[in-house]
């Protein structure tokens, strides 16, 4: 890993932290109080003191922690940078439009060909974007067939024509009913949501929508702002889609100049992330670029941790390199793996095996048998982000080839 952070400064008495969460639509107190619970236990396995308090004023959504660990005080505030009303507003989609959005996210994918790239990545994260396609024509078909066999029994009972009519409507009724039903038990199904998710890159190629890039222009102000604070580090952390989000907003804050030299340290942890979906796409411009370009950086430490284990992320692939656009000079990420089957106790990993979107959570979870990954140490921890993997080598089995068929950094 490089080390060019660690000159700044390797102790941390104060951090500002910076949560971007993924296509959520969820009100962050949830994080909160994840991250409550996850830290207690950790600190309980690990053998640190680490607690919460609420956040005072305005501003974003956060909290502080104040941590004892390794015989160091050091106290954090975190914020949460949210984009959920975006995401909520990007759902409200009647059930004919989400069918609409299916037919189009799955042109978009297959006619461009980003597909069958993504698929010689992971198969996990593309099993997981054809899930909901699976689901909802499943759930099409269903009310199709509940309508048929209404509109039949009128055979069996009345060959009027009147009847023909009127079981034609009640199975039409039972047919929208049985689809009605189906959405509002999608808190369980989750096929509406990541029809909504997957649609939300598909509709504009890989371009970030105008309301978005206005929100990651306000995130880049918040930052910039802590890092002219009296701070030992700044940290931002991008969890599955916020890790795309925090790629473009932290290239933006370094080209506009508003890293100070001789300011906090400069942490960049992606964790879970799924940049493929995006960059693969034919109008992913400004992504590739932002990839490329802050791959080559020294005004920052970037860390990216995935896990095979992890089916709805893409595992252990290094974002610039399959992305097609590692430039000479390439730093980061340092790509490495949180290791699910030796980090959790065998009785943890099989309770928690087949819950594929906890798993995809698990990076800001506790482990019962950690090794050089937890995220409480990082976000509270007495060393940068820097400083704790200097020297740790990347992942052995990580993929660091160009697969992608769209590579241009220029619309």
């Amino acid at each position: 890993m490089n080390t060019g952070q660690i000159g700044r400064t390797s102790a941390v008495k104060r951090r500002r932290v910076f949560y971007i969460p993924g296509y959520d639509p969820i009100h962050p107190r949830r994080y909160r109080e994840l991250y409550r619970k996850e830290a207690a236990a950790q600190g309980k396995i690990s053998g640190y003191e680490i607690a919460l308090k609420p956040k005072a004023g305005k501003g974003n959504y956060g909290w502080n922690v104040r941590a004892q660990i390794d015989g160091q005080a050091v106290t954090a505030q975190v914020d949460v940078l949210l984009w959920s009303d975006i995401v909520r507003q990007s759902m409200r989609s009647s059930i004919p439009a989400t069918y609409w959005q299916l037919l189009y996210t799955a042109w978009v994918y297959i006619g461009s060909g980003a597909l069958w790239r993504l698929m010689r990545l992971r198969k996990g994260p593309v099993i997981a974007a054809l899930y909901p396609v699976g689901m909802l024509l499943m759930q099409a078909l269903l009310a199709l067939a509940v309508c048929a066999v209404v509109y039949r029994l009128h055979g069996l009972l009345s060959e009027h024509w009147a009847a023909q009519v009127l079981f034609a409507f009640a199975g039409a009724a039972l047919a929208v009913g049985l689809l009605r039903w189906f959405k509002k038990k999608d808190g369980k199904l989750f096929a509406y949501y990541l029809m909504h998710d997957y649609a939300y890159a598909a509709r504009t190629r890989g371009a970030n929508t105008p309301e978005l890039e206005a929100r990651m222009a306000r995130f880049a102000d918040d930052i910039a702002e802590a890092l002219a604070e009296d701070l030992d580090e700044v940290l931002v952390v991008g969890h599955s889609s916020g890790a795309h989000l925090g790629v473009s907003v932290l290239a933006d804050l370094i080209r506009a100049g508003r890293v100070p030299q001789n300011g906090p340290a400069l942490g960049f942890l992606t964790l879970g992330q799924v940049v493929p979906m995006l960059s693969f796409l034919p109008k992913a411009h400004r992504l590739r670029a932002d990839l490329a370009y802050l791959s080559a950086r020294d005004e920052l430490a970037w860390v990216d941790v995935t896990a095979p284990g992890d089916g709805c992320a893409f595992a252990l692939c290094d974002p610039v390199a399959v992305s097609g656009v590692a430039p000479q000079g390439k730093r980061w990420p340092l790509v490495f793996s949180a290791a699910f089957t030796q980090t959790l106790s065998p009785a943890r990993w099989k309770a928690l095996r087949w819950r594929f979107f906890r798993l995809h959570f698990q990076y800001l979870c506790a482990f019962d048998r950690p090794r050089d990954y937890d995220y409480f140490q990082i976000t509270a921890g007495p060393r940068t982000l820097a400083a704790r993997y200097a020297g740790r080598p990347a992942s052995k089995s990580r993929i660091d080839h160009a697969i992608s068929k769209f590579t241009s950094v220029a619309a």
